[in-house]
């Protein structure tokens, strides 16, 4: 295969925040990958709390570029197995490595990933779009500016309820919130009243990631289903999640690509756990990704794309939350600047 990649700064339309940060410029990385005149595309962001850089990133990608140009494809799962070894600490990076490897294996068998992996593309789940961290009346303008069936809501901040209460008085959208691992056992518990009574659907990852007992607790006592997220971030997170969370939002860049992501739900719904696919903010690249797995899910955040200024690709259809599958081969992405 023939390696190439580029980075780009991708400009959102709002600063977006959570609990532990905000930006406002993506720092995103494309890897190409290249088989007998094929070419697919994969996607990581630059990411602070994981401490992945682009710059980071492309140096390391750089030490296996021999391993990767001397590998001819057959089956995604084996390149990922055989790399694995190699990026075991560079999950970020190889889930770009990864997504572009499944966008080349499709293109080649000349089908969907969905198609290829027989899944039913029908009653998928609808994505919601986020709304970040803000001052309130900033929050209220977003949810004005984009209607939209479905929200997300990010919170942890020291008016949790009031954000949500105000917020609820503009729209008779579901709720979903996301509280990035902020709240405490006892916040967790009566937000949970209170956030039920607002229309609120689930709690993401309201404690801290590795307060497994804590979440026992949590667990026991919510009024709302919780899901986990920086607690599930690999295969062997899956089952610790059983009892503390009622379900997992996968991130493909922390799981490390599609093809662990995918084994990761297959787990998680033998293991009786709801499924949920989410997203950074990101291009359509990683977006087409995510795509690919709508059939497995019960819940899906895929709005990563929605958020930029100006995207530097195109793929699946989003419209008033109901995601409309790309017919392209692979991931179903077009890349709108040639490199």
């Amino acid at each position: 295969m023939k390696l190439n990649y580029k980075s780009y700064n991708l400009e959102l339309k709002h600063t977006f925040g959570i609990a532990r940060s905000s930006h406002k410029i993506q720092r995103s990385l494309i890897v190409r990958l290249e088989q007998d005149g094929i070419v697919g595309y994969g996607e990581a962001v630059e990411n602070s709390y994981y401490g992945f850089t682009i710059e980071g990133m492309i140096e390391k990608l750089e030490t296996i570029r021999p391993l990767i140009e001397s590998y001819s494809l057959g089956s995604p799962e084996k390149f990922w197995d055989f790399l694995n070894k190699y990026l075991d600490d560079y999950r970020f990076l190889h889930c770009a490595i990864d997504i572009a490897a499944n966008d080349l294996f499709g293109k080649i068998q000349g089908k969907p990933l969905y198609d290829l992996w027989e899944l039913n593309s029908e009653n998928m789940p609808m994505t919601n779009y986020t709304v970040g961290i803000d001052d309130i009346e900033v929050m209220k303008n977003k949810v004005l500016e984009f209607p939209w069936p479905l929200y997300k809501i990010k919170l942890g901040t020291n008016n949790d309820i009031e954000i949500v209460r105000t917020l609820r008085e503009l729209t008779n959208s579901k709720f979903r919130i996301d509280a990035n691992a902020s709240w405490t056992i006892e916040e967790t518990i009566n937000n949970s009243r209170r956030l039920k009574t607002l229309g609120v659907e689930f709690i993401e990852q309201p404690l801290a990631a590795n307060w497994w007992k804590e979440m026992e607790v949590v667990f026991e006592n919510s009024q709302l289903p919780v899901i986990a997220d920086e607690s599930c971030r690999i295969e062997e997170d899956v089952v610790k999640c059983v009892g503390r969370f009622h379900g997992i939002n996968v991130k493909l860049v922390k799981a490390g690509g599609l093809t662990p992501a995918r084994r990761m739900i297959i787990q998680a719904k033998k293991l009786g756990l709801k499924t949920m696919v989410g997203c950074m903010t990101e291009s359509s690249v990683g977006i087409a990704a995510v795509g690919q797995l709508l059939p497995y899910l019960d819940y899906v955040d895929m709005d990563g794309a929605l958020l930029l200024k100006k995207d530097i690709a195109k793929t699946h259809d989003i419209i008033d939350g109901k995601v409309i599958l790309s017919k392209l081969s692979g991931t179903g992405v077009v890349i709108n600047d040639d490199f």
